[in-house]
């Protein structure tokens, strides 16, 4: 008993921690597609779901109970093992990578002085998932898709992990946590290096067959790509590990770029009435909800948004808690994990955002900007960033740093463009010659 008990206080708060992400995680990614669909509903002026819920609020719920009834089909001739087992690797990867993970300065499952490198690893062996699930399906359309997304995964990783260096080198750590607290302070890291950011969004939304840049999955040419003989309940899992990397790799720009869970202009002090926008923006949402609930069609509807705003009116009492002198320890922990999530949920966003704007590439024009744009200029921007901590330990000031790295940095991207378009409109053979000559 006494062993039993050392053990519970050893984990029990990890453990508490570990059963909060696996049980929330579903849900969350739920409302993520729920939002998502509303914002491109926004976008081409339409309402989106309405019908399931007020203003469509518990269509994620329909959604999920659909996908568990639906029929489960396995192709005749697929390996039927490795067919079942295929999503499983790819949604545990992806929930694996959430233990090294700091929402905020208390809630972490592990701190690991390694961290930040384990998080990467880990969530790249979900590319195994799509491999073996394309590869199982035995069809032509399911092995193309695995095939791209090797060839993609590839490709951008490296620039990602290379503009995670340059992070890396400006906090001179690799625990997440120390990475935070390096900004502390400070300025954010997306300020020093915001070429690094802009890299390691570009390759995050490649790296999660993200449009414009999902052609794995790509509907006009392998009719839903590795997934196409996918269906029911293994389907929601490959769709449940698309969102949870897509949360990781947020998370991970988030901490390494963004503070993590640090306030916006934290330690300045006319600035610390930011600590009352948490509990003002969710009072804010429950007065819309109870102002909206009279309006409501049905009574259960009503119900509904009355239950959703009185959750947000809770949430609001929590965020207000540390003001109460007895419960002031509490701020970083409720606060913190407010700004984090907040900062996570604005990247996600970004995503949505460049899916409805932008055009998918083609094939042949994703392994370019890969190999000829991204990956070279990361390179480029890692030296850049070495250069700037050398100058910065020979006591230049931070300005006049930034300015001659960055600037060099950018020098290269135009560079690199203004050679690949040049190469793009020189003739490609004889008879490209001679036309041109004509």
């Amino acid at each position: 008993m006494s062993a039993l008990l050392e053990f519970l206080k050893t984990y029990m708060w990890p453990l508490i921690f570990a059963v909060v992400i696996v049980a929330v995680l579903p849900l969350l990614a739920g409302y993520v597609v729920l939002m998502e669909r509303k914002i491109m509903a926004d976008m081409q002026a339409r309402l989106g779901p309405m019908r399931v819920g007020p203003h469509g609020l518990l269509q994620p719920i329909a959604d999920a109970l659909k996908l568990l009834i639906k029929e489960d089909i396995i192709p005749e001739n697929a390996d039927k093992v490795v067919f079942w087992f295929a999503p499983v690797i790819s949604v545990t990867a992806a929930m694996l990578a959430y233990s090294a993970l700091a929402i905020g300065p208390f809630f972490q499952i592990a701190e690991l002085n390694i961290g930040l490198l384990f998080i990467v690893a880990v969530s790249s062996m979900g590319i195994f998932g799509i491999i073996l699930g394309g590869w199982a399906s035995n069809s032509h359309y399911s092995l193309l898709g695995a095939l791209r997304s090797t060839a993609q995964m590839i490709s951008y990783e490296t620039a990602a992990g290379l503009a995670l260096v340059g992070g890396v080198l400006l906090a001179g750590s690799l625990s997440t946590r120390e990475i935070v607290q390096a900004q502390h302070g400070g300025t954010w890291y997306v300020f020093v290096a915001p070429i690094g950011f802009f890299l390691y969004l570009v390759a995050s939304i490649a790296e999660t067959n993200r449009a414009p840049f999902d052609l794995p999955e790509a509907e006009s040419e392998l009719v839903a790509g590795y997934m196409t003989e996918y269906s029911g309940f293994r389907w929601a899992v490959y769709f449940l590990a698309e969102y949870a990397n897509m949360i990781v790799v947020a998370s991970i720009a988030t901490t390494l770029f963004l503070g993590g869970w640090l306030r916006p202009f934290q330690g300045t002090p006319w600035m610390d009435f930011l600590d009352f926008f948490p509990p003002l923006c969710f009072l804010a949402v429950a007065g819309y909800c109870f102002y909206r609930t009279p309006k409501q069609p049905e009574p259960i509807q009503s119900m509904v948004m009355a239950l959703f705003g009185g959750l947000c009116l809770l949430l609001a009492a929590a965020m207000a808690l540390p003001f109460v002198p007895a419960f002031a320890a509490s701020k970083p922990g409720l606060h913190g994990a407010f700004w984090f999530l907040l900062k996570v949920s604005l990247y996600i966003y970004s995503f949505m955002w460049i899916r409805f704007t932008f055009p998918r590439f083609r094939f042949d024009q994703l392994m370019k900007l890969g190999w000829y744009f991204m990956i070279p200029l990361s390179i480029v921007n890692v030296l850049g960033l070495g250069v700037y901590r050398v100058l910065r330990q020979l006591q230049w000031s931070r300005w006049p740093a930034f300015v001659l790295t960055t600037g060099g940095t950018l020098l290269v991207a135009i560079w690199l463009v203004w050679n690949a378009q040049k190469k793009a409109a020189a003739p490609s053979s004889v008879g490209d010659m001679t036309e041109a000559e004509g």
